[in-house]
């Protein structure tokens, strides 16, 4: 596949963004109030931050949908890492093979711990071809592969889908493929498991994946993506973020949606305590571009 140069321009003309309208509804009339509460809720967290914002959310007990410029397009930066690992799946799965001890070592190397080198093997192993090839079963139409992995771009509808596909039995990952995956995003090691997860209760299973880049020039792509499980119910969020600087002010944009989403689908329900915003010493460079 030609690599597809993503011009500077898309990403300078603004670093404010317009005043947010987010749109929450509910299938289920006796939520709908809710979905109403969500929106304003959402509103007043995006509209301050000035950010470039994608957001998808979807909750399978209220029937919530929420979505706001889920067509937009953003860097990936490392949460196409859980895009790569599920074509590595799709195409064992065609193999009739279970993944290497080799590549399940990579494999958790590049969840847990977001190791670069490790998705570097593993993005080159699987094949941009491959990778295209679950896009389009995933029906991810929005997302345009980059050679460089991290330069990638996503939607927030987009992640939505993979996220669903993670979560629920479907016809492109086998329920042991999926289990797989979820359960290295539950451990993810603990200083990567700011974002999305912030506020959620304790009774709920927190799968995360972020990714952090400052690209082009100074300002951060800040993403988080995350599925929250218990016994009876799933709910999943897709955050992208462009224009922080720094870091930590987009981590904290997302925390604060993030707290507002999981109060709302959790009432009464403790939360816990929002994991510590990044400081300076976490501004290094999520990817280290392939080639470069």
């Amino acid at each position: 596949m030609t690599s597809v140069a993503v011009p500077a321009a898309a990403y300078a003309a603004t670093t404010r963004a317009a005043a947010p309208d987010v749109h929450c509804v509910s299938a289920d009339r006796d939520y709908k109030t809710l979905a109403k509460k969500l929106a304003r809720d959402l509103d007043d967290r995006i509209a301050p931050t000035g950010l470039d914002t994608g957001l998808n959310l979807t909750d399978s007990r209220t029937k919530v949908t929420c979505w706001y410029h889920s067509t937009r397009h953003f860097i990936a930066a490392s949460v196409i890492k859980v895009t790569i690992l599920a074509a590595l799946l799709r195409k064992a799965q065609e193999q009739h093979r279970t993944l290497t001890a080799s590549e399940m070592q990579a494999a958790t190397l590049m969840i847990t711990q977001s190791d670069n080198a490790a998705a570097n093997r593993l993005w080159f192993d699987v094949g941009i071809p491959s990778v295209q090839h679950f896009l389009d079963l995933a029906k991810m139409r929005q997302t345009v592969l980059d050679y460089h992995w991290g330069l990638t771009q996503i939607t927030a509808h987009d992640e939505m889908l993979l996220l669903s596909l993670l979560s629920g039995p479907n016809r492109v990952l086998t329920n042991g493929s999926r289990a797989y995956e979820l359960n290295l995003m539950a451990h993810v090691i603990a200083s990567q498991r700011w974002g999305v997860p912030a506020g959620a209760p304790r009774s709920v299973t927190v799968h995360v994946k972020n990714g952090w880049l400052p690209y082009p020039g100074s300002l951060w792509e800040i993403n988080s993506l995350g599925t929250f499980t218990t016994k009876t119910r799933t709910y999943l969020i897709a955050m992208l973020t462009y224009g922080s600087s720094p870091m930590a002010y987009g981590v904290a944009a997302i925390q604060s949606a993030a707290m507002a989403i999981h109060a709302r689908l959790n009432p009464g329900k403790h939360p816990t305590v929002p994991p510590a915003v990044p400081g300076p010493s976490w501004g290094i460079p999520d990817e280290t571009v392939p080639g470069r």
